[in-house]
């Protein structure tokens, strides 16, 4: 299915969302977040799509070999691994987030911050689902 086509209001409205989300944001930790979502949500459409967005946003290839297991990796600061455990914690829900793992995050990313995070992880995961449910590919439009 052309998501966009047969639904342009639903899917403008998601685009809109997404550009919202991503204000105040440090664009290398978008893609981060982003890729770590989509990997948990097993979407290679965004997969690629966000790993080709990361390097041209500056990330290496280091990096982003590693996010699948960022907790044992060196390469990722306090205030990257605190995004990531929130987008694991946002994206699994396994019967909330942890009191912890938002802390952790809280201890890094002002309240305004906190927010716009958050509302990446749900809007990577509304791209997540529509692109999976869709069987949309990499390398299509």
């Amino acid at each position: 299915m052309n998501f966009a086509a047969v639904a342009p209001k639903v899917f403008k409205a998601v685009l809109a969302l997404d550009a919202a989300a991503r204000d105040g944001i440090d664009p290398v930790l978008v893609e981060l977040v982003q890729i770590r979502a989509s990997q948990i949500n097993r979407c290679a459409y965004c997969i690629d799509y966000h790993t080709s967005d990361a390097r041209k946003a500056g990330e290496t290839n280091e990096r982003i070999d590693q996010l699948s297991a960022w907790e044992e990796s060196s390469l990722y600061s306090e205030a990257e691994r605190a995004a990531l455990a929130l987008t694991e914690a946002v994206t699994l829900l396994p019967g909330g987030v942890p009191d912890e793992v938002y802390g952790e995050a809280a201890a890094f990313f002002d309240e305004k911050q906190l927010a716009q995070l958050i509302a990446l992880i749900f809007t990577v995961n509304a791209w997540n689902r529509m692109n999976v449910t869709t069987r949309k590919t990499p390398g299509t439009a």
